[in-house]
């Protein structure tokens, strides 16, 4: 059995007014920083966070009254956790989640606050699966899979029959990988409205298993990855067969390009993405020219990012962009040389967050000292003046990298 355009508007039917029907909104500075149209489908306003919400109500309303007694049992990441944990939870119905050991605590969390059963089992949504099915076969608990199923994947369509809706002339919706449910419903309604748009998936390079799937290569998908939600092994059967009949392409983006989407969508557009929800900008970065010129929706599937990995590619982001910087500043050992240089940091506007003052341990004569300095610039620019104006004041300064420890 596949999913059909009548399961999605059937499915949309019976969870309306049960979720979220999420804005599409036109970002201005991304369409402006990529010479395209961009729209933004916002599944990061869905109550748990995420798109899941849609699909997991979906199977939940198929249940019989006997499976709803006895309750369900999901696998995942924890998007899909949370989505069928909440939904679980306001229709009565008991619900155990096998989740990743690694999964971000904050979906832990999250999903144990819907009322679930939480249990951390395997180093993967696929490896947690098997122990998942032998709990729901001993305590008769109907399975709920996050994408290897026909509801859910109807449940996942109905984004695209929004989508459509708000943008009739979308000229291409970009979509990110996992176990592939999501893209399986979009693609399956997509083209059943409009049937020359262009459906591009995206996958974390490190997790390229629908790619490799449909192009017959040997599995890889291995390590970690920012975008947990779409680290899948081994996609669903069901969506593998409609990708490969409707989706046009799949892109594969590296850490460093959706680790820069995250930051990029929440300074430009102001909107909190996790890995997975910013892949679909990392794929637009990485393929400028492919996409330039035309109507683009970006479905931003989630925004359920831990707030320790969140402070981290922030902090990474100014790093990289010149508005925090290292400098390693020589100094003479004598009082007021310290004064100096933050005086002369000063005059140039920068803002002095650390400093390591080290008389001992680095390699300069004993009449001199070398300062560490952290500084937050307003930009490269900015930075590159206080160097030089250190450097003309005669306190030799260098900037360090970000791994760079040498005296």
């Amino acid at each position: 059995m596949t999913v059909s355009f009548e399961n999605i508007t059937a499915a949309a039917t019976e969870i309306s007014g049960s979720i979220v029907r999420t804005p599409i909104v036109h970002s201005g500075a991304l369409s402006a920083a990529f010479g395209a149209d961009v729209f933004l489908k916002l599944e990061v306003l869905q109550r748990t966070g995420s798109f899941k919400d849609r699909g997991a109500l979906v199977k939940l309303l198929s249940l019989t009254d006997k499976q709803k007694e006895k309750g369900v049992i999901a696998i995942s990441a924890g998007n899909h956790a949370q989505g069928v944990a909440y939904h679980a939870q306001r229709l009565g119905i008991p619900a155990t989640i096998v989740m990743p050991e690694a999964t971000p605590f904050n979906k832990i969390t999250r999903t144990e606050a819907f009322g679930a059963r939480v249990i951390l089992h395997g180093e993967s949504v696929n490896a947690a699966e098997p122990y998942a099915l032998d709990i729901a076969k001993t305590d008769s608990l109907t399975l709920v899979h996050p994408y290897n199923d026909d509801k859910i994947v109807a449940g996942q369509g109905t984004i695209a029959l929004e989508m459509l809706a708000d943008i009739e002339d979308l000229d291409v919706i970009v979509v990110p990988i996992g176990g592939g449910g999501v893209i399986a419903g979009i693609a399956t309604a997509a083209k059943a409205i409009s049937p020359k748009i262009d459906i591009i998936g995206v996958e974390a390079a490190q997790y390229p298993s629908m790619y490799e799937s449909i192009h017959g290569h040997a599995p890889t998908a291995r390590g970690n990855t920012i975008a947990e939600g779409i680290a899948i092994t081994t996609p669903g059967s069901t969506a593998r067969e409609i990708v490969g009949r409707l989706v046009d392409d799949i892109l594969l983006v590296s850490e460093f390009a959706i680790e820069t989407a995250i930051l990029t969508m929440l300074e430009s557009s102001n909107v909190l993405a996790e890995g997975a929800g910013a892949a679909p900008l990392a794929a637009l970065m990485e393929n400028r020219d492919r996409f330039q010129g035309r109507k683009i929706g970006l479905v931003v599937c989630g925004g359920n990012i831990d707030s320790r990995l969140l402070a981290s590619v922030l902090m990474r982001g100014l790093v990289r962009t010149g508005r925090i910087i290292r400098l390693r500043v020589t100094i003479t050992d004598k009082p007021g040389a310290l004064a100096k240089v933050a005086q002369q940091i000063a005059s140039i506007g920068g803002d002095i967050v650390e400093i390591s003052h080290q008389r001992l341990f680095q390699d300069v004569p004993v009449k001199l000292a070398d300062l560490d300095v952290m500084v937050e610039t307003r930009d490269k620019a900015q930075a590159d003046s206080i160097i030089a104006q250190l450097n003309n004041e005669g306190l030799p300064t260098r900037q360090l990298g970000i791994s760079d420890t040498s005296p």
